[in-house]
This record gives structure tokens, C-alpha cells and sequence, in this order.
């Protein structure tokens, strides 16, 4: 039984941004963070998932994951699915999600060898919102001026097929053998499940959903792994007050959150394939869910007319 509030790692890259606004603390200066990932306070490394930010101020290479036959080949213990929930984007900001046409190994290994790849990926306008699952094996790019948050696979493999000059390395015999030479099947639309909760991906690996909170006291039940991300607003979870840009994990528990008047918005992500329900609202301060501890205090919010449950509040 855990509750935990994820440790911020900031991760240096050539594409990446000294100013990351709201999301985590400033870098430090002439720092470039591409990245933060979230882990386990301890440095526990034991999770199926892997969250993090992404910030851009230049385009990522255009790279592809292996899927899990492949990564198992290669003697590594999964591939990586990941899908993009797009917390903010300039008005020309793009991103790169499979092949335009087929292609045939040859002519995709001819392809990364010459840079007509940029080419023949299929690149489309991204605003504020939006959601991208991205299978194992489909080729991929984030432009610039993109702020993102990301849920995958544990796994850092990536295999590059064009670098946008950087000079880095490219991985031309793996990611011939990675990619699925052909375009990628339309997304699934965002499934609405209640007034707040909307699933924006579900597969075998996992499940994201958006949830947007009104004021009150709310229960998470929280399985063998559950990450939770505040993308905007206030609140308090264990009585340990987050903001935008925090992330909890718990598992095997129950997640007491008390959110603020103004609300909350959260990113929570949990092992697939299907949305479970695991969010209630709690109705009364003396409702036997609640951990002794928090009785006294949600007394005083439910007293205030603000945060009290109004008559036609319903559980979820």
C-alpha cells in the first residue's frame, strides 16, 4: 500500500527548453531540459509505466520504438507504446505520426539514408488538448514549441532516423527492422465516461483518462500502479498540498484528494486495457471511507457552501 509523490528528474536535451514555465522548477541557466520523467522516490524502478513532460523549442529526431516480439529478440523486457496528451502548442507547432504511403524495407532504409524521411512521414498541426496514442513500431516526430505529457512502457530504447542536423548518431539496420512500414490507422476519438471522466487512451498497456474535479473531497482507488499528473489548479492529496505540475503515484491504496474551489484538472494513468471504475465523490464528512485523520477537517470544508456536495452531485 503506497501513496507517494513522484520525484522530478530533469533531463537535458539538445531540443529542449531553460524556461519551463509552469511544469517544474526553472533550469538552471544555459540549461536545455527536454525532459522530466517522474519516478518513485526511492528510485524504484519496479512500475510499468514510465511518466513524463516533454518541452520543445526545436524538432526531436524522427525515431521509432520497437514493439515487444522485437524488444524481447533483442533481449530487452518490452517495447514502448506511448501516447502524447498536448498541454500546450505555438500556432504553428506540428507533429510527425507515421508513413504518408507503404513502403517496402528498401525503400525505407533508402529513405533515412538519403533524409527524404522528413518527407514521407505524415506531419499534422497539434493544438492544446489533443490527444496521440503512438503504437510500438510507428514512426514518430515532435516539432517545436510543443509542452506535452507522455505515458509509456518503461523502456528508453529509441532508434533515430533523421536528427535534423544534430549529428547524433542514427540507427538505420534497427529501425528498418522496428518500424511497421505502413500508415498508421486513424485515432480513436476521446471516450466520455461521466461528467468527469474522459478516457483519451485505452489499450493493452494502458489506460489515460482526463478528469476534471469540482470543489469537495474525492476518492481514488488506486490498483497495482496508478500516476496522477495536476495539469491545472490546486488541491490537496493526503493532506500534502499539489499544483500544477505535480504527480503522485500510489499503489494498491486509497488516494484522498480534497480539491480546491476553483477545481482541478488531472492526468491519471494506470496498466490496461480498460478503464475501471475507481473515482467517487465523498457526499459526507462522516463517511466510514474516510481515513480518521481527515474527519475533523473535511467537518470544516463541507461547511463551507463553496466545497459543500450540492443536492444533485452524484457519485462516479
Amino acid at each position: 500500500m503506497t501513496i507517494e509523490q513522484a520525484v522530478a528528474h530533469p533531463v537535458s536535451k539538445p531540443w529542449g527548453s531553460a524556461d519551463l514555465g509552469l511544469w517544474h522548477a526553472p533550469a538552471a541557466s544555459g540549461v536545455s531540459i527536454g525532459e522530466v520523467w517522474f519516478e518513485r522516490p526511492a528510485g524504484e524502478q519496479d512500475t510499468s509505466l514510465l511518466l513524463k513532460l516533454l518541452f520543445t523549442t526545436a524538432p526531436l529526431s524522427i525515431q521509432v520504438h520497437p514493439d515487444d516480439g522485437l524488444a524481447h529478440a533483442m533481449g530487452l523486457p518490452n517495447g514502448k507504446t506511448e501516447a502524447w496528451y498536448i498541454l500546450s502548442a505555438a500556432p504553428d507547432a506540428q507533429i510527425a505520426i507515421g508513413l504518408k504511403e507503404p513502403a517496402t524495407a528498401v525503400e525505407l532504409r533508402a529513405a533515412i539514408e538519403d533524409g527524404s524521411i522528413v518527407d514521407r512521414v505524415r506531419w499534422q498541426p497539434v493544438r492544446r488538448g489533443e490527444i496521440y496514442l503512438i503504437p510500438a513500431g510507428t514512426i514518430h516526430a515532435i516539432g517545436a514549441g510543443i509542452v506535452l505529457a507522455e505515458i509509456q512502457q518503461r523502456s528508453d530504447v529509441t532508434f533515430r532516423l533523421f536528427d535534423f542536423g544534430r549529428q547524433r548518431e542514427l540507427h538505420v539496420d534497427q529501425a528498418v527492422a522496428a518500424t511497421h512500414v505502413y500508415p498508421l490507422q486513424s485515432q480513436n476519438p476521446p471516450e466520455w465516461l461521466s461528467d468527469n471522466r474522459t478516457v483519451l487512451a485505452a489499450n493493452p498497456y494502458f489506460v489515460l483518462e482526463r478528469i476534471d474535479l469540482q470543489a469537495g473531497f474525492w476518492l481514488f482507488e488506486a490498483g497495482r500502479e496508478l500516476w496522477l499528473l495536476i495539469i491545472e489548479g490546486d488541491a490537496h492529496i493526503d493532506n500534502k498540498a499539489v499544483r500544477t505540475g505535480d504527480a503522485i503515484f500510489a499503489q494498491a491504496d486509497k488516494m484522498e484528494m480534497l480539491v480546491e474551489p476553483s477545481g482541478v484538472t488531472v492526468l491519471i494513468a494506470y496498466p490496461g486495457p480498460y478503464p475501471y471504475s475507481h473515482l467517487r465523490r465523498v457526499q459526507d464528512a462522516d463517511d466510514d471511507v474516510i481515513s480518521d485523520g481527515l474527519q475533523r477537517t473535511l467537518a470544516r470544508y463541507f461547511a463551507d457552501e463553496r466545497l459543500a456536495p450540492k443536492p444533485e452531485d452524484a457519485s462516479t
